[in-house]
Order: structure tokens, then C-alpha cells, then sequence
């Protein structure tokens, strides 16, 4: 069809984390799905394998992005950034662990570096059985050694130790390299993965465990962008979580200012924070904030002090919370955090509808195919004219009696699920209209105090659920196309 089904697959050190939804007949596929995976701390690589799926048969791979360890944390903000796609030679994909004991003895003249190579686990197989002949290569010191040749395994055991002498004035900044491959009688051997170790930490550590095999760093060539780019963004964050009686300092001073109104406002810990807050951290500092009051019941209150100084700082009610401030993210995110499970009892059956019946919207003209109009027109009682305008006009009247339809069931939902609606989400929006009420008490200001709530309810939480209802957890895949364009004018 000259398009592709697009997915992504996410893999930790070759081992497969996250999966996206598929894009249906696509060759530039949105996702929008972010993953927050918790890694250990001595991982190596994150790639993503972008696929097309097929009903039939293998699904085929189009391309990966690598990245190291050491290319995430160089960038403390983050890699952000369009990646050309590199091939994949299925071949040369490396998996699988090995087993190692590294010791230097403390006595004994020269000293000697012990290699116990124990055994390896889910190798890649090479051979046209399913298996490999695997032996590893140690090489320390300009010399090289191998074990024992195991047949026909994936699985090998060699529990064998290779000895190196080690020179006067190492370690330095030598390294021990294992490299593990498979033995071909006809041929070259083929790479099944390596590790590397600084000569430095086994003199003062002994090092001992299971250990990731690792490609080559990598030597493919840029293919210019011909299997094309993927739009990556990744931020590697190291926290250490302390128990909870460390926190209890900060948690006071951040709640002094709603548990004790009587300070002066600019000077309170969080008017400081709201302050300092880039626009790039805000929806991160937003978050953390609503699980913080939320854990300590004071959510209202917060959202209530950050709308009140919004509030002090807007005089034109039009501009009422329609920038990204920390009082809108902090609402926006409460919303997430709370309403979830009303969101999706309110939205779920009439998106689960429009999945289902697919039908055809469209109301741009320059958009229509008239094509399938016709095919929607046909009916045995009775002949219809195929001109264009007719056609167009037609399909326009369908497409907004279908929107009319399905907007309806969702605002009937909403308006009949007061009941439904998180108590203290209530809550929130009665003080907020109160707030919004004082600060613009004139008679035409009177309908603000709606505006300000359906901001929030309508723009930021519902709205966005029905345009992308993968993101909400509403549904498993991404829309098709027609569906996705029903879904952006309905959300328009």
C-alpha cells in the first residue's frame, strides 16, 4: 500500500521494556507515549526498535537508536532530538549474560589476575539448529586466551579460570576484556557479545556475578536518514529515596505557608518556588507537588494558594490560567491524579463506540474523499445524484450529525456524573469559582466564573482524553486515521 503499521519496541540491555501501540498505514507515526523505567543502576544501553507490524508472518524491523549509559547521563536535561534510524542484521543482535569471578591474589610475586569463566545464559543463536558452539576470549595485558569449545548450547557451562601475570606498574587504565563467540568449523566465528572490566577496581574488589554481554561500539555507517529519524526524548534521573522522617523538614516548610496563612506571600517557600521554576520543570515540580499535598491532605489548600496569587497577578479575565503557570500544571495534574477512574467511566463507552463504528467525518472540503461518501450513500430504496457538490454537502450534513451524536453522549455523561466526579475535585472547583468571583465581582465578569472551571475541565481534561485516548488509558491502541480525524473534530 506504500505505508507502514509503525511500533516501537523499548529494550534495557536487550531486554524488551516497553511497547508502543501501532500506527495503522503510516510512514510519519505520532506516539506520544512516554514510559518511566525504573533501571538498575549499573545498565548499559537503551535502544529502540521501531517495527512494522504484519498480520501474516514475521513483523519486519525498519530500523533502532542506540544509546549508552554515558551518552544519557552526559546530557543532564535530557537527549532531545530527531535520531536517524540505523539498521538492524538480526545476526548480529547481541543478547544474553555471563558469569564471572574476577580476583588478584594480595600475596604472591608476580601477581596473577584469575579469570573464572563459570558459565553463560540465553545466548543468541547463530547456527541453522537454533544453538551456538560458544567459547569465550579473554584478553588482559597484550596476551589472549580462550576456554573450551561447548556444542550445540545456549546455555554454556565452562567453569574454567585463565590466569594473566600482571606487569610491574599495572593496572593503570588496562581493562580485561571477555568476548564470547560462536566456533564455526567452515568460516569465521561469529561475535556473540563482550564485557569489559578496569584492571583498577579487581585489584581493590574482587568482582563477581551475572554481567551483560554488549555489542562492539558501534561501527554502522549513516544510512543519510534513508530508513528515516525517530523523535526520542530521554532523561536519566538518579534518586535516593530516604525514609520518610528526612522529608518531614521540607514537607513543613513547603505546607508553613497554607497550615500558617499569617506569613507575608513573597516570601513563603513555595511563592519562592513558583518563582524559580523554569517553564521546562514546571509540569515535573507540579506533580510532585499534588502527590506531596495530597499525601498530606492539604491538595485544595494548595491549589487554592497558587490560584489566589495567579489571581492577584491577572487583570484581563481572558487570560485567565491560559499559560502553562504552576497554578494551571498543578490543577492539570491533580485532575490526572484524582479523576482518572471518573474519566474513564464518563468517556469510556461512547470511545469505545467510535472505534467500533469507524464511520467516516470529515467537514474540511479540501479534505473529503468523496469516494468513500459514495460508498456511504448508496441505498436500494431509492437513486441519488453523485455531483460533486451534492456530495460534498452531504457528507458535511452527515459528518455533523455524527459529531452532533457523539458530542451530545458525551455532555450528557459529563453533566449526569456529577455524583461520579472525586469529591475533592468538587471541592477544588467550588473554591476556585469563589476565588474567581472576588476578583472579578462586576456584572460582566459573571461568566468567568464558569469560564475558569471548563478551562480546566474541558481543555485540559477531557478534551485532550478524547483526542488521544491511548495517552489516558482510555484505549490499548492508537486510533486508525479516519478514526483519529473523528476524534480531532470532536475534541475541537
Amino acid at each position: 500500500s506504500g505505508s507502514s503499521d509503525p511500533y516501537c519496541v523499548v529494550k534495557v540491555d536487550n531486554e524488551v521494556v516497553a511497547r508502543t501501540a501501532t500506527v495503522w498505514k503510516s510512514l510519519n507515526p505520532f506516539w506520544g507515549e512516554e514510559y518511566i523505567l525504573r533501571l538498575p543502576r549499573g545498565f548499559q544501553s537503551l535502544a529502540v526498535y521501531v517495527l512494522d507490524e504484519d498480520i501474516i508472518g514475521q513483523d519486519d524491523v525498519i530500523g533502532k537508536v542506540s544509546l549508552s549509559h554515558q551518552q544519557i547521563s552526559a546530557e543532564p536535561r535530557g537527549v532531545d532530538s530527531w535520531l536517524s534510524l540505523a539498521p538492524v542484521e538480526p545476526d548480529k543482535e547481541v543478547q544474553g549474560e555471563i558469569h564471572l569471578e574476577l580476583w588478584v591474589p594480595e600475596q604472591g610475586h608476580p601477581r596473577v589476575l584469575h579469570c573464572r569463566l563459570i558459565e553463560a545464559r540465553d545466548l543468541a543463536p547463530r547456527d541453522l539448529s537454533g544453538t551456538s558452539d560458544p567459547f569465550a576470549r579473554v584478553s588482559c595485558c597484550r596476551h589472549t586466551l580462550e576456554t573450551s569449545v561447548i556444542k550445540k548450547t545456549r546455555f554454556p557451562h565452562w567453569d574454567e579460570v585463565l590466569e594473566f601475570e600482571l606487569a610491574e606498574g599495572e593496572p593503570g587504565e588496562a581493562v580485561l576484556s571477555v568476548e564470547v563467540w560462536d566456533w564455526d568449523i567452515v568460516g569465521k566465528n561469529d561475535f556473540l557479545g563482550r564485557v569489559e572490566f578496569p584492571l583498577n577496581n579487581i585489584h581493590t574488589d574482587p568482582t563477581k556475578g551475572w554481567f551483560q554481554l554488549l555489542p562492539f561500539p558501534s561501527t554502522t555507517k549513516d544510512c543519510g536518514g534513508q530508513l528515516g529519524a525517530l523523535r526520542l526524548a530521554v532523561r536519566l534521573v538518579e534518586d535516593r529515596v530516604l525514609p520518610p522522617p528526612y522529608y518531614q523538614p521540607l514537607i513543613q516548610l513547603l505546607t508553613e505557608p497554607i497550615l500558617c496563612p499569617g506569613q507575608p506571600p513573597a516570601s513563603t517557600a513555595l511563592a519562592i518556588l513558583e518563582e524559580v521554576t523554569s517553564g521546562e520543570s514546571r509540569q515535573d515540580v507540579a506533580t510532585k507537588l499534588v502527590k506531596i499535598f495530597l499525601g498530606q491532605g492539604l491538595a485544595v489548600p494548595l491549589l487554592d494558594y497558587l490560584i489566589t496569587r495567579e489571581l492577584a497577578r491577572t487583570t484581563d479575565p481572558n487570560t485567565l490560567f491560559r499559560s502553562n503557570s504552576l497554578a494551571s500544571k498543578s490543577v492539570e495534574q491533580f485532575m490526572k491524579v484524582v479523576g482518572l477512574p471518573y474519566l474513564h467511566e464518563v468517556l469510556k463507552p461512547v470511545v469505545n463506540r467510535i472505534f467500533e463504528e469507524k464511520k467516516y467525518v470529515e467537514l474540511d472540503p479540501c479534505k473529503m474523499d468523496l469516494s468513500r461518501s459514495r460508498q456511504a450513500r448508496v441505498c436500494p430504496c431509492r437513486r441519488i445524484s453523485f455531483k460533486g457538490s451534492l456530495s460534498e454537502a452531504w457528507v458535511r450534513e452527515s459528518s455533523l450529525e455524527l459529531l452532533k451524536g457523539y458530542l451530545g453522549d458525551i455532555v450528557d455523561a459529563i453533566v449526569g456524573s456529577v455524583e461520579k466526579c472525586p469529591l475533592v475535585m468538587r471541592m477544588a472547583f467550588k473554591q476556585l469559582r469563589s476565588r474567581v468571583e472576588e476578583q472579578f465581582p462586576a456584572a460582566q465578569h459573571e461568566e468567568v466564573r464558569y469560564y475558569s472551571i471548563s478551562g480546566f475541565l474541558f481543555l485540559r481534561f477531557f478534551a485532550p482524553a478524547v483526542l488521544t485516548p491511548k495517552l489516558f488509558s482510555l484505549r490499548e491502541q492508537h486510533a486508525d486515521p479516519r478514526t483519529s480525524r473523528t476524534l480531532l473534530l470532536l475534541a475541537k
